[in-house]
C-alpha cells in the first residue's frame, strides 16, 4: 500500500473513531435515584396547595397563546454572541411594563431585572443567556409542526427567557411577594467566553445567596460543573513538495500517529470523562507536505485530577511522536476552566429544595448530576450554590434543526415560578381567595 494511501485510510479512520467515542461518552454519570427530603417535599406540596402559587398557574394557563407567540418573537431575532443587543433591547421592552421592577444594564450589556422581596429571605438569581451560537445576518423564521417549534436557537436559551418573564408575570398577577429579591439575569456571551456572567459575579457575588442557570435540561437538573480543557496541537516540520526527497513525511503522519493514540485514552466514566479530536488542519494544497499539522483535543471531567492526569499523558504521546519523527511540537492552550464542584454541594439547601420541588411539580425521579457546562459553573467556582436546568424539551441544540415541544414549555414555566417562590421564600401576607 503507498504511503498516501495509507494516510489517507489513517485519518479517516480516526475521525470515525473520534465520532464514535464523543457519542458513546455523552452524559454524565447521575447520583443515585433521590430520596427526597420529606420535610422539603411536603414543603413543596403546600406552596403548589397555596392559593397565590394556584392563581400564578392558573395565569400561565390562561396566557398560553401569549406566551407562545412571545417564545417565537424571541427566537426570530438573531443573537449571536457578542451581537445580543437587538435582542436586549426587546427584553427591556418587556420588563418595562413591570412597575414593580428595578432594570439595567451593566458594563458587560447584561439586562438585569430586580423583583425586591419584602426583606429578610435569600437573594436568587434566575438566569438564560442572550446569545446563541449562530452567525449574523441569519435570517430566523420560526416553523410550528406536530407540536413543536422549529428554528435556530429555539431551546438554546431562547426558551428559558421566555420562562423568566412569563413567570415574573404570573407572580404579579396572583400578587405574589417573596421574602428575598428575585432577580432576573438575561446574561450575554455565555456561548463563547462567560464575559456576561463573570462581571455580574464580580459586581454582585457577595449579594448572591442561589444562582439558577436556566439552560439545557428539563426533567433534571446538574449541580456541579465539568472541567473543560481546549487545545490545539501542532506538529512542526520542515514541510516539502510530494516528490521532494527530503523531509520523508509530512507533519501530518506523526500527526495522525498522535491522534490514534490520543484517541484510545480511556478516561473515567465515575468523572463524566469525555475526550473528543474535533478539528484537523495541515497544508494549504494536495501537494504539499505539510510543515504545520495540528487538531484540537477538547478534555473534559468534573475531576481536575483526572484533567491534569490526560492532559500529562497527551503531552507525552505528543513529544514522542515528535521526536520519531524528528519534529517538534507545539501546543496552544485555547481555553482551560476548572471543574466547579463545591464539597457536599449534593445535600445542600438549593439541591435539596429543587429536588423537592422538580418531585413535587411531577417530575418523577428527576435526573441529578454533576456535569453541567453553562453560566451555573462560573457560580459554583465562586463558591455560590448553583444548579442549572431548562423549562423545555429540546433537541438538536446548536444546529438549524432545533426544536423544542411546545406543551411541556408551560409545565417547565410552572416549575421555574415554583423553585423561584420557594428558595425566596413566599411571604406569608394575607392570602387571596
Amino acid at each position: 500500500m503507498s504511503r498516501a494511501i495509507f494516510v489517507l485510510l489513517t485519518l479517516a479512520a480516526l475521525l470515525l473513531s473520534s465520532c464514535i467515542r464523543t457519542t458513546y461518552s455523552i452524559g454524565a454519570p447521575e447520583d443515585a435515584p433521590p430520596v427526597p427530603d420529606p420535610e422539603r417535599l411536603a414543603a413543596a406540596r403546600v406552596l403548589i396547595s397555596d392559593p397565590r402559587v394556584a392563581a400564578a398557574f392558573e395565569h400561565i394557563e390562561t396566557n398560553r397563546q401569549k406566551i407562545l407567540e412571545e417564545w417565537i418573537a424571541l427566537t426570530e431575532i438573531n443573537a449571536p454572541s457578542g451581537h445580543e443587543e437587538a435582542r436586549a433591547r426587546f427584553v427591556e421592552q418587556l420588563l418595562s411594563a413591570h412597575e414593580n421592577l428595578e432594570v439595567r444594564r451593566d458594563a458587560a450589556g447584561n439586562v438585569i431585572a430586580v423583583r425586591k422581596g419584602t426583606g429578610g429571605g435569600p437573594n436568587v438569581v434566575l438566569d438564560a443567556h442572550l446569545d446563541t451560537v449562530f452567525q449574523p445576518g441569519l435570517e430566523i423564521e420560526v416553523t410550528l409542526r406536530d407540536g413543536r417549534l422549529y428554528a435556530p436557537g429555539v431551546g438554546d436559551a431562547t426558551r428559558n427567557i421566555e420562562a423568566i418573564l412569563a413567570t415574573f408575570r404570573a407572580l404579579d398577577a396572583a400578587d405574589i411577594s417573596t421574602r428575598g429579591n428575585l432577580i432576573a439575569l438575561f446574561s450575554v456571551e455565555e456561548e463563547t467566553n462567560f464575559r456576561g456572567v463573570n462581571q455580574f459575579i464580580a459586581d454582585h457575588r457577595d449579594q448572591i445567596d442561589h444562582f439558577l442557570a436556566f439552560d439545557g435540561g428539563y426533567a433534571g437538573f446538574s449541580y456541579g460543573g465539568i472541567g473543560i480543557y481546549w487545545y490545539r496541537h501542532h506538529f512542526i516540520g520542515p514541510g516539502g513538495h510530494t516528490l521532494s526527497s527530503t523531509p520523508p513525511w509530512s507533519a501530518t503522519i506523526p500527526a495522525a500517529r498522535a491522534i490514534d493514540r490520543i484517541a484510545r485514552l480511556e478516561l473515567p466514566r465515575e468523572s463524566a470523562g469525555r475526550l473528543n479530536i474535533g478539528m484537523m488542519g495541515g497544508a494549504d494544497v494536495v501537494n504539499a507536505k505539510a510543515s504545520d499539522a495540528w487538531f484540537t483535543v477538547d478534555l473534559r471531567s468534573t475531576d481536575d485530577g483526572v484533567l491534569t492526569k490526560f492532559e500529562g499523558l497527551i503531552g507525552e504521546i505528543l513529544e514522542e511522536e515528535a521526536r520519531a519523527a524528528g519534529m517538534s511540537v507545539r501546543t496552544e492552550v485555547i481555553s482551560k476552566s476548572p471543574a466547579a464542584q463545591i464539597p457536599g454541594h449534593r445535600s445542600s439547601h438549593l439541591i435539596r429544595t429543587a429536588e423537592a420541588v422538580h418531585i413535587a411539580a411531577g417530575f418523577e425521579n428527576p435526573p441529578i448530576h454533576n456535569a453541567g457546562a453553562n453560566n451555573s459553573s462560573v457560580a459554583l467556582r465562586n463558591g455560590i450554590s448553583a444548579l442549572s436546568t431548562g423549562t423545555a424539551p429540546c433537541s438538536n441544540a446548536h444546529a438549524l434543526t432545533e426544536s423544542c415541544a411546545i406543551d411541556p414549555f408551560y409545565k417547565g414555566i410552572r416549575k421555574m415560578l415554583l423553585l423561584a417562590v420557594a428558595l425566596a421564600e413566599l411571604d406569608p401576607g394575607e392570602t387571596k381567595q
